[in-house]
């Protein structure tokens, strides 16, 4: 399912952004490509209860939760009470009727074993999503996005040069450099850090890329192709700064595009900074919008 490309154009370079926020499901995003993909197992398998992971401002547990509800099946969320505070987010995981559990991080791990094996002692069958919808599942979703990038370059006959976007959990990332990888393209795909740092951060995508591929590639053409920068996550997940609201005000104002602090915002102003101090010039560059939409109006307010 494609969502459509719009163009700016700067005085250095040809700035595309991919609106994946306008995918068709939940204010959409690339949460909620990757969970197309886990509820096509969990309704062709034999499950009737939903596990899984994340913070209040999760758009993840949001785009769970609703796809649960839509099923009449229940959805259990294992929250850390460190990032509890009331979202939009959050407001909508209650309306859909998810049960939230809020216990301290280092008790999350444990809190989801026993909700699961809880649940299969009161003879339900539960499915366990991971947290931000990491694992093959996710990976291949954006596998898929990347094989609608390529379609789109051949139908207008244009490349990117590079492909910009925020880098969160790992399988977004992992998925498009999988894609460039099977295609044997020559760009540069640039996953810019909204919390983690190297080299923990680069190793979580790197091992989704070789379990996606399945040592089938030479680990030299996957640490090539892997570009995970750290430079931009400021205080780390959730912290906005004076350049990401900037961001935030003049991507609605100029183009009716609305980015949130958490992972848009925070991923434009550092591909805009990148692209300066890189001195990148006259090439035609990807931004993926992977989301957020509801998390933008938490930052509204406060800007």
């Amino acid at each position: 399912m494609r969502t459509y490309i719009c163009e700016i154009r700067t005085e250095q370079n040809n700035i595309y952004i991919k609106r994946d926020d306008l995918f068709p499901f939940s204010f959409g995003g690339n949460k909620a490509r990757k969970a197309v993909n886990f509820f096509k197992e969990i309704d062709n398998g034999d499950f009737d209860t939903v596990v899984t992971y994340g913070s209040s401002s999760s758009n993840h547990c949001r785009v769970i939760s609703n796809m649960a509800t839509v099923r009449n099946i229940p959805c259990y969320i294992i929250s850390p009470e460190e990032a509890s505070e009331p979202t939009y987010n959050s407001k909508m995981m209650q309306l859909f009727g998810a049960e939230i559990t809020t216990v301290p991080v280092d008790e999350v791990s444990r809190t989801i074993d026993e909700k699961l094996a809880e649940l299969r002692e009161c003879g339900r069958k539960p499915y366990f999503i991971p947290g931000g919808g990491h694992g093959n599942l996710g990976t291949q979703a954006y596998v898929d996005c990347y094989n609608e990038i390529c379609a789109y370059e051949k139908e207008n006959e244009l490349h990117f040069d590079y492909i910009f976007f925020a880098s969160g959990t790992g399988t977004t990332q992992a998925g498009l450099v999988c894609g460039q990888i099977m295609h044997g393209d020559e760009r540069e795909i640039v996953g810019v850090s909204i919390a983690r740092k190297n080299p923990r951060g680069r190793q979580v995508v790197l091992d989704s890329v070789k379990e996606y591929l399945c040592d089938d590639v030479a680990d030299e053409l996957i640490e090539s192709a892997t570009i995970f920068i750290d430079d931009y996550i400021g205080d780390g997940y959730g912290k906005q700064n004076e350049a990401i609201k900037t961001t935030i005000k003049n991507m609605l104002s100029n183009h009716g595009i609305p980015m949130d602090s958490t992972y848009t915002a925070k991923a434009y102003t550092g591909m805009m900074d990148y692209i300066e101090k890189q001195e990148i010039k006259n090439k035609n560059i990807l931004f993926i919008h992977t989301g957020g939409t509801p998390l933008f109006f938490d930052d509204f307010g406060r800007l």
